[in-house]
């Protein structure tokens, strides 16, 4: 007798298939710069829905995070680092490679995903809040040269995105814990969208 689709397979699986495809642009403002309240907050919220890379990350820590039954802190950790990537950027420290970094920490959350990969709290810890750093320098490409109030609110707006996306998601996957091969199909899909994004 087969097992019925779990809820959670066709959304999960259907952005991840998305995220493979080219975004139409990485930038929510179309490369401008906002310049104002709301349009730091939107392009904040934007961001890490329309880049694949960020996106397929996203969806492969929540996994990751409701299969393994983990609280919100280790997961929060990521968007805390992602925050002070964007801080440090913009404030014109950048990191060196920080695009292939993002890339890696893709493959590296697919792989985790494949493998069931258990590591202990801290060495996950220190893992996501190194990916944070360098998917908050990428993300910061879209507010370089922006004054303060905008920026304040495109963290705001990634803050809150990146946190519902991670722990809506894990809590889904650990109220449903019999997914059969969506948690390896999916990290087959991630390390698929982060080969792509390093070989850009």
């Amino acid at each position: 007798m087969k097992r019925p689709i779990p809820p959670i397979a066709a959304p999960v699986l259907s952005a991840l298939v998305l995220a493979a495809g080219p975004a139409a642009a990485h930038h929510p403002m179309g490369g401008t710069t906002p310049a104002t309240l709301m349009e730091g907050l939107l392009s904040g919220l934007g961001h890490p829905v329309i880049g694949p890379d960020h996106l397929a990350f996203l969806l492969g820590l929540a996994l990751v995070a409701g299969l393994a039954g983990w609280g919100a802190v280790r997961a929060l950790v990521f968007v805390a680092g992602s925050l002070a990537g964007v801080v440090t950027a913009w404030a014109g420290l950048a990191l060196p490679g920080a695009e292939a970094l993002v890339a890696l920490s893709v493959i590296g959350i697919g792989a985790a995903l494949l493998a069931r990969a258990e590591l202990p709290a801290g060495a996950w810890a220190a893992l996501l809040a190194a990916a944070g750093l360098a998917h908050g320098q990428a993300f910061a490409e879209a507010v370089i040269g922006a004054e303060a109030t905008p920026v304040l609110a495109y963290l705001l707006g990634l803050a809150a995105v990146q946190a519902a996306i991670v722990l809506g998601v894990a809590k889904l996957a650990a109220e449903r814990p019999a997914l059969g091969r969506l948690p390896r199909l999916a990290g087959i899909a991630a390390m698929v969208v982060g080969a792509a994004a390093l070989l850009a």
